[in-house]
């Protein structure tokens, strides 16, 4: 019995060292200018590792100094937990199937409409309210200051490999014509017509084009980006957790077994 204890609390703190890829997941995404201003799954995310942590913690605690109602109640608390991380696991994957940028011509850069992306991270940029919260923060980030001093020439520039977030937010729509002064100073459009984001460009340096619906999109191919590779964090711990929750249930039968066996050769000695 006191073996079989043994190996849940090691199979239990196996559980508790997996909570960190996903709580270090959340953090990163905090640390990422697009999701600190955003703010929609780095807490999600880091709130679900702290809970794992903290059952297996509890799973850890009841299998080395042998408290049932500790070792029970992490084998309830995990399967919860793991069947969260899986819904979330399920959810980010759905949101993010849609949404890429568009080439164009003599452009290394790719252009981003809001109408590819799905209709939950749109609506998390539709509304005066949400966005001019979320323009502010991005607007007072450096991302479109450092174009202009990594690049002068138009050649240069369009042969950059610029971040979506960039692409959108910080020069207007190439097939507007506008022509290259800058990075972030554009003249003279050919068609104006030809998106609505054209009228919305300003070269006043703290304007741009971060009222543009292209800067949205550019915002959530960002974001996609980003939790697709918190994802597959996030698919390898959740397998992980699995087999260790199996592992663990495993041990748990044995110990149960051994308890069981210990009692019935009692009764007849």
């Amino acid at each position: 019995m006191a073996l079989s204890n043994n190996v849940i609390g090691t199979i239990n703190f196996v559980a508790m060292l997996l909570s960190i890829p996903v709580i270090g997941s959340g953090i990163w995404l905090a640390m990422e200018a697009d999701n600190s201003c955003v703010k929609i799954l780095q807490w999600p995310v880091i709130i679900l590792g702290i809970l794992i942590l903290m059952v297996a913690l509890a799973g850890v605690i009841g299998g080395f100094w042998r408290i049932q109602p500790l070792v029970i109640s992490y084998f309830i608390g995990m399967i919860i937990l793991v069947i969260l991380l899986a819904c979330l696991v399920v959810f980010i994957h759905m949101v993010t199937a849609r949404g890429s940028g568009h080439t164009e011509p003599s452009r290394s850069y790719k252009e981003y409409h809001l109408d590819d992306f799905s209709g939950f991270l749109r609506r998390r940029v539709r509304g005066s309210y949400k966005w001019d919260r979320i323009r502010s923060c991005l607007s007072s980030t450096s991302m479109c200051a450092e174009l202009n001093q990594s690049y002068r020439m138009a050649q240069d520039f369009f042969n950059a490999r610029i971040t979506p977030l960039q692409s959108g937010c910080c020069k207007p729509p190439t097939q507007c014509g506008y022509t290259f002064v800058n990075p972030t100073y554009w003249i003279s459009p050919i068609n104006n017509a030809a998106d609505m984001d054209c009228l919305q460009w300003s070269n006043e340096q703290t304007q741009l084009c971060y009222a543009c619906d292209s800067c949205k999109a550019g915002l959530l191919d960002n974001l996609k980006t980003e939790w697709r590779r918190v994802n597959i964090i996030l698919i390898i711990t959740l397998v992980a957790l699995i087999i260790v929750y199996l592992m663990g249930c495993f041990a748990f039968r044995n110990a149960k077994t051994e308890d069981l066996f210990r009692k019935y050769k009692q009764g007849y000695t």
